[in-house]
């Protein structure tokens, strides 16, 4: 099941339910071999993805589109409540991690920094209901882009879960 909506201005609300235990879930944002299997647009890989799961602690993940290019991006997680809750900021970066302008990627109109925020609820039958937030997109930006990628990530997400 798919809801998107767009509560806020700026903010990208995308709303799943996914036919696997939440321990899965949960795993699949916090274990790097696992993230890289579904990080990414339809036809995008994901060759690099390094995680330091804690408050405080940085992600660094690279998404290779099909002519080869290159998208880095970082982020700092600010919350963490088990199976409950991640906040994390999200940045294009080099593959160093250093932040970067969204410019070196060829877009305009992005903040350096966003913010992720994902909820998980535990569900009956083994589903869980898992609701990304992605905030701070200014006005006039590539917030339907983002909705794109993150559906068809999501897509992705749910093939690995089976």
């Amino acid at each position: 099941m798919k809801n998107i909506s767009n509560n806020k201005k700026g903010e990208l609300i995308i709303n799943r339910i996914f036919n696997a235990p939440i321990e899965r879930v949960w795993e699949a944002w916090t274990n790097p071999e696992i993230f890289k299997k579904w990080w990414g647009p339809k036809d995008f890989t994901a060759p690099y993805a390094e995680v330091d799961f804690r408050v405080g602690g940085k992600s660094l993940a690279c998404m290779k589109a099909p002519d080869g290019k290159e998208y880095w991006s970082t982020g700092t997680y600010k919350e963490i409540i088990p199976y409950k809750k991640i906040v994390t900021t999200d940045s294009f970066s080099d593959k160093e991690g250093n932040i970067v302008s969204a410019k070196e990627y060829g877009m305009e109109d992005i903040p350096e920094e966003l913010e992720i925020e994902v909820n998980f609820k535990k569900l009956e039958n083994r589903k869980t209901d898992m609701t990304l937030k992605h905030g701070k997109f200014p006005e006039g930006s590539i917030i339907k882009s983002a909705q794109q990628g993150w559906s068809q990530s999501f897509d992705k997400f749910e093939e690995i879960l089976k």
